[in-house]
C-alpha cells in the first residue's frame, strides 16, 4: 500500500492531535476535581509541602509525601493520568500530624497536585512537575 505525501501529512496531524486531546481533557478534569474540592473558593500557594522526585525511572512506584500543618483533609491529584485522582487524606481532631507519604503510579512527565483543606475552611495548593523515564499507566 502506497500512500501520497497528502495523504501522509494528513496522517501525521491526525495522530499528533489524538495524542494532544487526552492531556488538554485531562487538565480540565483535574481543574475541576479541584473546583469540586474547593467549593471554587480562593487557594493560596503556601501551607502545603508536596515531596516528590524530580526524575521518576520508573512511572509504577514514584514515592510522594505531603505535609499540611492544620489541615482538615489532602487530596493528591496526577494531572497527566487516566484518572487523575490520586487519593484523599482525612484527619481527625485527634491526629498527630497532618501529613501522609504513599507511592503513586504516573503515566509519563507530568504535574502531581495536592490541594489541602485547613481547618479554618481556607485551601492551600502545590504542585510538582515528575520526569517520568518510563510510564506506569500503560506507558
Amino acid at each position: 500500500m502506497e500512500f501520497t505525501r497528502r495523504e501522509t501529512l494528513a496522517m501525521g496531524a491526525g495522530a499528533a492531535l489524538m495524542t494532544v486531546l487526552p492531556l488538554r481533557a485531562s487538565a480540565s478534569a483535574s481543574d475541576d476535581l479541584i473546583a469540586a474540592f474547593t467549593g471554587g473558593a480562593e487557594i493560596a500557594d503556601t501551607g502545603i509541602e508536596l515531596t516528590a522526585p524530580e526524575i521518576a525511572e520508573n512511572g509504577n512506584t514514584v514515592p510522594i509525601a505531603v505535609s499540611a500543618p492544620g489541615a482538615a483533609s489532602i487530596m493528591v491529584l496526577a494531572t497527566g493520568n487516566p484518572t487523575p485522582p490520586v487519593g484523599t487524606f482525612n484527619f481527625g481532631p485527634l491526629a498527630a500530624s497532618q501529613s501522609a507519604s504513599t507511592r503513586i503510579r504516573l503515566a509519563g512527565t507530568q504535574d502531581v497536585v495536592a490541594v489541602a483543606k485547613m481547618a479554618d475552611g481556607t485551601f492551600a495548593r502545590a504542585s510538582k512537575t515528575v520526569k517520568v523515564t518510563i510510564g506506569g499507566c500503560g506507558g
